[in-house]
């Protein structure tokens, strides 16, 4: 029989993956919207995500709804140790989307429009990095509680991921771009988009040498079998997913590149699995101990396995029935 808690682990998993994917690309449109050579070129960005954005930020909601739910020590943990970056997450993601509503409705404050959009997307790709970082270095836990300080969640390393998940996210959306426009903006994004790329695997790289050496555990799961063997697998396939991207680049194929990119996503994320299993909270809480009861667990199993088909039919649906180019004068208006 399946143990219910390793189920939610999972669901919960797919939830946070699927937001990255989703979410990552548009939080990568307004990173790298300032860089747009005038008007028509960002109305065609924020065309391009217009659609599906709101929708992409559901998967945000059950993770974090489902946490709450279903793993609530871990959710009494997580919200003090990082109540700060949680918080300026929540707040980037509201101007951004006020962002959207207001700067298509205005001309005098269109450019104060554009500073939330850019920077509410900066911000919140920094902060899911830093609480990213965080958590694989680890929560000071006594007595099933958090017992850290206020800034122990800004360290050298969360600024480190932090800043290679605003990398991450720009490279998505440089992608993006190239799959959903032509002509100049395409062109200017494809330069882009091998900086990115570069820098993206120059991040990969360096977290992935910091990692082992956070906690001794880490360190074991990475060297020693049998998980030592996708510690040789993920890297190759990394870099199968890199020349991808470079050759779809240089193939001139406007989809290969973004789905590369989505790629490194998977696999970066395998990795923290390979670091964190059977934990949900490093360095030593287990998935098994921050469950609820059984009971409880069955009884939002029963809801979450109608609900998430319908929420991924519905997505699908909007990707398709928005799919091709877009171009200025197409979308949000």
């Amino acid at each position: 029989m399946f143990e219910l808690s390793f189920i939610w682990a999972g669901i919960i998993a797919f939830a946070v993956l699927t937001y990255v994917l989703l979410d990552g690309f548009d939080l990568g449109v307004g990173i790298l919207f300032p860089f747009a050579k005038n008007e028509q070129d960002k109305a065609t960005m924020m065309n391009s995500i217009a659609p599906i954005w709101d929708g992409n930020e559901t998967w945000l909601v059950l993770g974090g709804g489902g946490l709450f739910a279903v793993f609530p020590l871990a959710y009494s943990i997580i919200m003090p140790a990082l109540y700060m970056p949680i918080i300026l997450m929540l707040l980037a993601l509201i101007f951004r989307g006020v962002a959207f509503e207001y700067r298509w409705r205005t001309k005098r404050w269109k450019k104060v429009w554009d500073v939330a959009f850019c920077g509410g997307s900066l911000v919140a790709a920094a902060m899911q990095g830093i609480a990213l970082g965080s958590l694989v270095q680890g929560i000071e836990i006594t007595d099933r509680s958090y017992a850290g300080g206020w800034w122990d969640w800004l360290t050298p390393f969360s600024v480190l991921t932090g800043c290679a998940v605003v990398i991450g996210y720009a490279l998505l959306g440089s992608t993006w771009l190239i799959l959903k426009t032509e002509n100049s903006l395409q062109q200017q994004m494809k330069h882009y988009t091998r900086w990115l790329a570069t820098a993206t695997l120059f991040f990969i790289g360096v977290i992935s040498i910091f990692t082992p050496f956070q906690d001794p555990i880490y360190f074991q799961r990475w060297f020693s079998l049998p998980t030592g063997i996708l510690t040789v697998l993920v890297p190759s396939a990394v870099l199968i997913a890199a020349w991808a991207l470079f050759a779809g680049l240089r193939a001139r194929k406007d989809g290969q590149p973004f789905f590369a990119a989505l790629s490194l996503f998977i696999l970066c994320f395998i990795g923290i699995g390979i670091s964190f299993y059977p934990n949900i909270l490093p360095p030593n809480l287990t998935i098994v101990e921050a469950a609820a009861p059984d009971e409880s667990l069955r009884f939002a199993l029963v809801g979450t396995v109608v609900l998430v088909p319908m929420i991924l039919t519905y997505t699908a649906y909007a990707y398709w029935v928005f799919r091709g180019k877009v171009g200025p004068e197409e979308g949000f208006h």
